[in-house]
């Protein structure tokens, strides 16, 4: 079934989940809508980008567009003039069957359009549309307005379903798949005893200082080094809180790296660590793709209660949780483990997790079966 991928930023190397989709679902027969692009086109899709310069007579009649577009659908987001039918016929040009968006955000764009050449849209919600995004009135009330003219969503987690449904947002046709990871390709290697990693934008809802604060807590007297993959506001910040906590020859900040060196990091790494929190402005997680990957490497996993994370962590089994902000017991726990002479049940059920439950060849298959029967049912 031919499919168009709705997505914001084309192409994201980090957005490994929607890069998947593009790659693969229906044996690769999609076409990517952006609302940007970099240049980079690693699949060879045909490519609309969405936010192309506005011609004379749009420039004119867009405040009118974004005025009638939020009274009537609650978002001023809708295509119009010229680029929604240059994006119609690039549509019908490519014989689209579906539209999967990407983001519940991205369904808002592409929603109504679909519905107008009756090409059914699905959503995939995966954190920040579905927490965030819920502080605005308008953006829930839009969502409302939505979901009707919605074929289906999909849901990285459970917990974001459930947000959604908290502020009246639901669907008939909804299903939890988490994005999944390549089993094959992520698989444990021999450990490194005390290895510890962190993989993520250095931003609130991660929380590296927590996490670094806690390794330095449990470090001392044992065996043990931290590496932080990621960049972003809280870096360099971090860089300098290791040094004043005396770590910083403990600890190892690589900055962002290539998903190959993360996958090289992971499969070699006994215990991941993050310590994810909700944000100040509602931002959450839903269900990390990095300790999905973490579990597949045989990582133990040592995180908090927080979105969808109980989903795939199991306490005591194939690793450990505390809840947010328990700075002392993320420490405690970390210590506990770096003091347990053999890891290797707790790693064993990690990687079986993983291949049980989050394979992204079955999950996408899952994707692809509920499009199908909805389709064609």
């Amino acid at each position: 079934m031919r499919t168009a991928i709705a997505t914001s930023d084309y192409f994201v190397l980090g957005e490994t989940f929607i890069n998947r989709h593009i790659e693969h679902i229906f044996g690769g027969d999609t076409v990517v809508i952006a609302g940007r692009h970099n240049g980079q086109d690693p699949y060879g899709k045909p490519l609309f980008v969405r936010r192309a310069p506005l011609s004379p007579r749009d420039r004119l009649s867009a405040p009118f567009a974004a005025l009638t577009g939020a009274a009537l659908h609650g978002t001023s987001r809708l295509p119009f003039g010229d680029n929604r039918r240059h994006l119609a016929e690039f549509l019908r040009a490519q014989k689209v069957e579906a539209i999967l968006a990407e983001f519940g955000t991205q369904a808002l764009v592409v929603a109504k359009l679909g519905n107008d050449l009756g090409i059914p849209v699905f959503s995939y919600w995966r954190g920040t549309d579905a927490s965030r995004a819920l502080r605005s009135r308008q953006r829930v009330r839009s969502y409302r307005l939505m979901m009707p003219r919605l074929a289906g969503i999909f849901s990285v987690s459970q917990f974001l379903l459930d947000n959604l449904a908290a502020h009246g947002v639901t669907h008939p046709n909804a299903h939890v798949v988490p994005s999944g990871v390549d089993v094959r390709r992520f698989a444990p290697a021999e450990k490194v005893r005390g290895s510890c990693l962190a993989v993520g934008r250095m931003v609130e809802k991660k929380a590296p200082q927590v996490t670094l604060r806690a390794f330095s807590a449990a470090a001392k007297g044992r065996e043990a080094h931290l590496t932080f993959i990621g960049d972003g506001p809280l870096l360099e910040p971090c860089r300098a809180l290791a040094t004043e906590l005396g770590v910083g020859d403990r600890v190892t900040f690589t900055g962002a790296l290539p998903h190959d060196s993360v996958r090289d990091h992971l499969t070699r790494t006994e215990i991941f660590l993050q310590h994810s929190v909700t944000a100040k402005d509602g931002n959450t997680e839903g269900l990390p793709t990095a300790i999905q990957e973490a579990l597949a490497c045989g990582c133990i996993t040592l995180s908090t209660r927080h979105a969808g994370i109980p989903e795939a962590v199991e306490d005591g089994v194939n690793g450990l949780l505390v809840d947010e902000w328990d700075e002392a017991g993320f420490a405690e726990r970390l210590g506990a483990l770096l003091d347990t002479a053999d890891r290797s049940a707790m790693s064993r059920a990690a990687r079986e997790t993983a291949v049980a439950r989050f394979d992204n060849a079955a999950l996408i298959g899952r994707v692809e079966a509920v499009m199908c029967d909805t389709v064609n049912g």
